[in-house]
């Protein structure tokens, strides 16, 4: 009976280890991605929000942990941004809405005009999404922005403006939720 317990209290100390819960959502506290072989860690996670509504659990991955927005928007090192799905349903339109007023917000007009294309090209990739569904942002230092939605890859957008605007959404002067913005820091 003493070992049993001495194992179940062994595997809640590495379940601990292993996964972070936020909004009843399991978060990797480390990440190894297949394609590069890199290793990222859970740098925070928190809730979006909007009108009280829980609308998606999103994480940041980074190879080495940072409490510092601006450093980590100017990196070009690998990262991820992993948004799962809270709300029931939320449609294509809101999230293309979302990424234009997360780029313009953050954004001079001159950097926004040399981003045009490539956001339409990456708004054009989204769709209605439910609940339980999820959304990665892969950033990799030799190809650009893989956005896979579902599982399913839609395409990679070069350049490390792009991600860096990306990430100004929700670390930048003006982020989506200022809560949001700290719970991502690790603050």
């Amino acid at each position: 009976m003493k070992r049993l317990l001495l194992l179940c209290w062994l595997l809640s100390l590495l379940s601990i280890a292993v996964a972070k819960d936020v909004a009843g959502i399991n978060l990797d506290e480390r990440i190894e991605r297949a394609e590069d072989g890199v290793t990222l860690e859970l740098n925070g996670a928190g809730v979006r929000e909007k009108f009280f509504f829980d609308i998606y659990v999103a994480a940041l991955y980074l190879p080495q942990k940072s409490n510092q927005g601006s450093e980590i928007v100017q990196s070009e090192a690998a990262a991820r941004v992993e948004m799962r799905m809270l709300y029931s349903k939320v449609e294509r339109e809101k999230f293309v809405q979302g990424w234009n007023d997360g780029f313009s917000a953050n954004l001079d007009e001159r950097q926004l005009s040399q981003l045009a294309e490539r956001l339409d090209q990456f708004n054009g990739w989204f769709e209605t999404l439910t609940e339980g569904e999820v959304i990665e942002l892969d950033y990799f230092p030799d190809r650009g922005t893989r956005v896979k939605i579902k599982g399913v890859e839609k395409g990679v957008i070069p350049g490390v403006d792009f991600f860096q605007a990306l990430l100004k959404v929700w670390l930048g002067e003006r982020p989506v939720t200022k809560s949001l913005k700290q719970d991502l820091l690790g603050r």
